[in-house]
């Protein structure tokens, strides 16, 4: 399996020439996100996770695409039909030839006074998790950590690493760092990293990585 990530926290995982796509959202500026994708997971409707306009482009590109993704964001697109599939927390499905389990209800707090959406994550291939924006903890080997947002701090993430304990960990979500927050980033990565024996870090944009 190999994973590329994109801008923010989109992700492109390939497997035997079959693709998936996951969060290809407007923080993504990649123009070709959506490349040889047979299937695109959306974990949210939050404008970062899920761009409306684009993906339904996609959609009018490719008659092959096929959307998995929660109840609110199923329901914007809900005149598409069967090309959009409401997913829950406990489904297992196959996709594009991934073995795809959902995990995960709510969105983490963003503020005490706005309420929290759906939010769920995609484990792939029982490797590649993908929590969308929760702490959702499973026991997985490949973890894409949540690198920096408003509804988290960096002790959180440190917290969530220690709560997996993946084998390897790649930094999503920061789409909102300029070069010195990414350098923060790198660092607490790498030194959590060296703390539990394991591959913690932040691919580049466009950087892919074979899992095993």
């Amino acid at each position: 399996m190999r994973l590329t990530k994109l801008g923010h926290s989109c992700v492109r995982v390939r497997k035997d020439d079959r693709t998936l796509v996951i969060d290809p959202g407007g923080l993504t500026p990649q123009g070709d996100a959506f490349a040889g994708a047979e299937a695109v997971l959306i974990t949210h409707e939050h404008f970062d996770h899920y761009a409306a306009d684009r993906l339904r482009k996609a959609l009018a590109d490719d008659p092959r695409l096929t959307v998995y993704t929660c109840r609110a964001v199923a329901a914007d697109l809900g005149d598409l039909g069967d090309r959009v599939r409401a997913v829950g927390e406990g489904d297992a499905l196959t996709i594009a030839g991934f073995e795809v389990a959902v995990a995960g209800q709510k969105h983490e707090i963003v503020h005490p006074d706005v309420p929290r959406v759906e939010n769920i994550g995609f484990l792939i291939d029982g490797e590649v998790f993908h929590p969308g924006d929760a702490f959702t903890v499973l026991e997985v080997p490949t973890l894409l950590v949540p690198g920096q947002a408003p509804w988290m701090k960096a002790p959180e993430m440190i917290e969530y690493l220690r709560a997996v304990t993946p084998r390897r960990a790649f930094a999503v979500h920061d789409g909102l760092l300029n070069e010195f927050g990414l350098g923060l980033l790198d660092n607490q990565l790498k030194g959590e990293g060296e703390r539990q024996n394991a591959d913690f870090r932040r691919l580049q944009p466009g950087e892919s990585v074979d899992i095993p």
